[in-house]
């Protein structure tokens, strides 16, 4: 009796809620003789409030083929609401669809809490795609999410082409959630049986496939054509840039692009047998003429992306992808493990957005293999990840090192003592906008290899880039990883030639947020080179290179290009005026010519004016074939405080120049060392990445290379090494 009196009550209070509240009660009729407009509703252009016969409505009209007409409204929930009902008339009349299949006339609606976060189960789209009958009456109801705290209301032309959306008598209230609960939990049980059925049906369809093809992929060599039509069996139609071509008798897949603004791919989901743990996919592929694009991903790749049976994306899968043309015919293959609930397989070779290129395919060959090796290579790739993982810190001011000054051709802290920087470049953020294990570097070349400086390589096109934001919080990062630790951080904008206005608006930027950071230095240009002294320091026209120039050996044929170009240059001079304008009194590191390394014009009349900051520090890069030391920096070193920004030597010689002007690293490393300390000249080796040469390290073990890391590690540990000559 008392839980019959509990339900009753129950139902009761609901029925009373529902008939008190309602989240929207719209019939659009004036309020008052001096009312213009519905009150609460946005009038964007296209919105008329009409009167028909005395029957007030609101109405969209397209404006703009392709353009969005919204009415936009957010509506608090009250409390307790676990389900609504919603009703409305509309009439949709002269409705053309836009170029996507859901751009209509459509009422969308989404739930947020209460900190405008969005939620899971959101409500259907109610829409149409074709003109109503005149007036017709509609009705929905769904159920709310928990922690719904707002629903936003948005009635629209989506992105049409042209069309009238009329709208009247609108009713939002709540309802009980039972019904609703019971038949969602009885669609959720059907669903998945169906779901289950089906998949059942494609595994055994592929594994057909796979006894008579020994491939997932049927006709995977595009020559079968059983009805002669020029379409291999099993292959879909081809859109745009997209063809079938013959070859001396051999048919094969060609996709080709002209234009960086589009992706030219072909999309197919390839379904998977059942209980396949592993696949091999190999192919034969042809690349001619690829000009990368914009980002660093826009080149030749086959996307493969796994989904489960309800067509949802899962883990796994990954990038066959080539950034430059191959010659001729090429072979590749890759090996994936699926990840479970996995039931088929997107397969997308893609010219993704380049600038051109043409990529012809054929040979496809999908197969299970056996899962055990590269479970073994997964364990083991997780252990790495685990072990290259570092979280960002908290700033710990307490720790932070005092503030550098120069004093003579010496640096000293706020407290007077002379400080001797030695350490190492953390590089990949000026090749790589994420950067390639930076902070876990830095903790080993501070906590590990006794390093008290860091020397960051950055780059303005990814500080002023469309994820400039995660760009900007990772060096941020790492300049509270390194000061943590008492140690510098040298922000190197890795640029080469000379300067331009827009390495300018980087320094006034960068030099803005780290303004008096005791922990931070700005070398502000990387290598200079190709100029006389005079524009070096005070600007002037550069003119356009005749001949390559070292990096050119790590730039694309594009950038190459661009690099080549004369241009109008601001000098070291302005950079300096950018930084001490923001009122940033940090120490500047300043490259002399020939990529950094010669610094002799200082003392014939070149310097920088300083303005009053804590003072200029020189950089030098010095490799193995760089010769004539005393005139290059050591004179100036006698002066004003150097940094060997740039240090190191490699077993494999360079191939941009001729291997008979590099000395070998076994005579040239300990002496290169040994003048360092003689000289106690700040350096900053080159580098601390096993892909960047000259290599200190063999692999992301941090292992140290014989012939370069071992010999730096051991310096910065405290380890005396003798010069015997200068070069």
């Amino acid at each position: 009796m008392n839980r019959l009196l509990y339900l009753f009550l129950a139902l009761a209070s609901f029925v009373h809620l529902s008939a008190q509240i309602s989240v929207i009660a719209e019939d659009f009729s004036p309020q008052s003789e001096s009312e213009s407009w519905p009150d609460g509703w946005p009038q964007p252009a296209g919105a008329s409030w009409e009167n028909e016969a005395g029957n007030y409505f609101i109405r969209m009209t397209s404006q703009e083929p392709g353009k969005m007409l919204m009415l936009y409204r957010e509506l608090r929930l009250p409390e307790g609401v676990e389900a609504l009902e919603f009703s409305w008339k509309q009439r949709v009349t002269g409705l053309e669809r836009g170029e996507k299949s859901w751009f209509d006339a459509r009422i969308m609606m989404e739930f947020m809490d209460a900190d405008r976060n969005k939620l899971k189960g959101q409500p259907r789209p109610a829409y149409s795609n074709r003109d109503t009958d005149g007036w017709v009456e509609k009705q929905m109801s769904f159920l709310v999410p928990e922690g719904a705290h707002t629903l936003k209301f948005m009635p629209c032309l989506f992105n049409v082409k042209a069309g009238v959306f009329d709208l009247d008598d609108l009713q939002m209230r709540p309802i009980d959630a039972r019904t609703l609960r019971e038949a969602a939990a009885a669609a959720q049980l059907e669903n998945a049986e169906k779901t289950r059925a089906k998949t059942e049906q494609r595994q055994r369809k592929a594994a057909k496939v796979l006894a008579e093809n020994a491939s997932l992929i049927a006709n995977g060599g595009l020559e079968a054509d059983g009805n002669n039509d020029g379409r291999p069996d099993y292959w879909g139609k081809l859109k745009d840039r997209l063809s079938y071509e013959t070859e001396a008798g051999n048919r094969y897949l060609r996709l080709h692009s002209d234009n960086p603004e589009k992706m030219v791919m072909y999309y197919s989901v390839i379904d998977l047998s059942a209980d396949v743990q592993a696949l091999e996919l190999s192919f034969d592929w042809r690349l001619t003429d690829i000009k990368q694009g914009t980002e660093p991903w826009h080149d030749a790749r086959v996307m493969l992306k796994f989904l489960d049976a309800n067509g949802k994306k899962l883990s796994g899968g990954g990038d066959v992808y080539s950034k430059k043309s191959t010659d001729g015919w090429q072979h590749r293959s890759r090996n994936l493990l699926v990840p479970e609930d996995a039931v088929a397989l997107e397969f997308m070779p893609a010219l993704f957005n380049v600038k051109s290129g043409v990529m012809d395919m054929d040979n496809l060959v999908l197969k299970p293999v056996d899962a055990a090796p590269l479970l073994a290579a997964k364990a083991e790739k997780d252990k790495m990840r685990a072990f290259l993982h570092v979280d960002a810190e908290a700033a710990q001011p307490e720790n932070w090192p005092s503030e550098l000054h120069v004093v003579g051709n010496r640096l000293h802290n706020a407290e007077g003592r002379e400080v001797w920087l030695q350490g190492s470049n953390v590089p990949s953020m000026e090749w790589n906008p994420r950067g390639e294990n930076i902070l876990k570097s830095i903790q080993v070349v501070l906590d590990e290899w006794n390093g008290n400086v860091i020397r960051l390589p950055v780059k303005e096109e990814y500080w002023f880039g469309k994820d400039g934001e995660a760009y900007k919080q990772l060096i941020h990062d790492a300049v509270i990883m390194t000061a943590n630790r008492g140690a510098y951080l040298v922000l190197d904008l890795h640029r080469y030639r000379s300067p331009k206005q827009v390495h300018a608006d980087f320094w006034k930027e960068a030099a803005s947020i780290y303004k008096n950071h005791p922990a931070v230095l700005f070398d502000l240009m990387n290598e200079p080179h190709g100029t006389s002294w005079e524009v070096w320091r005070n600007g002037g026209f550069v003119a356009e290179k005749q001949k390559e120039g070292d990096e050119d050996a790590f730039l694309s044929e594009e950038d190459k290009k661009k690099n080549a170009r004369g241009f109008e240059s601001i000098g070291m001079q302005a950079l300096v005026d950018a930084v001490r304008e923001t009122g940033a009194q940090n120490i500047v590191i300043v490259g002399g010519l020939d990529y950094a390394y010669d610094l002799s014009g200082i003392l014939n009349g070149f310097a920088v004016d300083d303005h009053g900051g804590n003072g200029v520090m020189y950089s030098t890069h010095v490799y193995p074939w760089k010769s004539n030391w005393q005139k290059s920096f050591l004179n100036v070193a006698e002066k004003y405080p150097i940094l060997v920004g740039e240090v190191g030597a490699d077993a494999k010689k360079m191939d941009f120049m001729p291997h008979e002007q590099q000395e070998d690293w076994d005579s040239w490393v300990p002496s290169m060392l040994g003048l360092i300390q003689k000289y106690q000249l700040n350096w900053t080796a080159w580098c601390f990445h096993p892909g960047a040469s000259p290599r200190m390290l063999k692999d992301w073990t941090y292992e140290p290379t014989p012939f370069w890391g071992k010999q730096a590690k051991e310096a910065l540990g405290g380890k005396s090494f003798k010069l015997d000559r200068l070069r």
